[in-house]
C-alpha cells in the first residue's frame, strides 16, 4: 500500500503533462524551406493550440493527412483574396506584404467560406499552400507556433 501511494504523485504528472501535450502546447518541428528567411528546417517550436488566430500568425496545419505544415495566416474567413503582379489584395486593397521572399506568384480571385483561411509560405517561390491545394479549414489547423526553442542561438519569438 505504500509503494502505491508513493507512486500517485508520478502518475498524476504524467496525466498532467499528457494532458497539456493533447490540449494545450507541444513542440512541432520544422520541415523544409517554405518559410525561410523566418524559420529554416530543423528548427522546433511550441505549437499552441488555444486561442484565436490572426492575420500573419504562423499555423502548423495539415494538408491531405500531411501533419505539420508550416505557413503564414494572409486571408481571415470572408474575406476576398487576390494575388497579382505581386502584390497580395485582400477585399481589394492592396496589403504590405512584410514576410514574402521570392515572387509571390499570381492566383485568381478566391473569396473565403466563414471556416476558412489562405496560408502562404514565406519562402513564396518555393511553397506549397494556398495557391496550390486551396483554402484550408479551420478544423484543420492545429495551432500558432511563435516560439522557437531550438536551436539554441535563435531561441525566441518569431514574427
Amino acid at each position: 500500500m505504500k509503494f502505491i501511494k508513493e507512486l500517485i504523485p508520478y502518475i498524476i504528472i504524467v496525466i498532467v503533462v499528457i494532458l497539456i501535450r493533447s490540449f494545450i502546447v507541444t513542440p512541432v518541428k520544422v520541415n523544409g524551406a517554405s518559410m525561410y528567411p523566418t524559420l529554416d528546417g530543423g528548427e522546433i517550436m511550441i505549437l499552441n493550440k488555444l486561442g484565436k488566430i490572426d492575420r500573419f500568425d504562423i499555423v502548423v496545419l495539415s494538408v491531405d493527412n500531411d501533419d505539420n505544415v508550416i505557413k503564414r495566416v494572409i486571408g481571415m474567413p470572408g474575406e476576398t483574396i487576390e494575388i497579382e503582379n505581386n502584390h497580395i489584395y485582400i477585399n481589394e486593397e492592396k496589403i504590405e506584404d512584410k514576410y514574402g521572399y521570392g515572387k509571390t506568384y499570381n492566383t485568381d480571385k478566391i473569396t473565403l467560406k466563414e471556416d476558412e483561411y489562405f496560408v502562404l509560405g514565406d519562402n513564396r517561390a518555393i511553397s506549397l499552400d494556398s495557391r496550390v491545394f486551396g483554402p484550408v479549414k479551420k478544423k484543420d489547423i492545429s495551432g500558432t507556433a511563435s516560439l522557437v526553442l531550438y536551436p539554441f542561438n535563435k531561441i525566441g519569438i518569431v514574427k
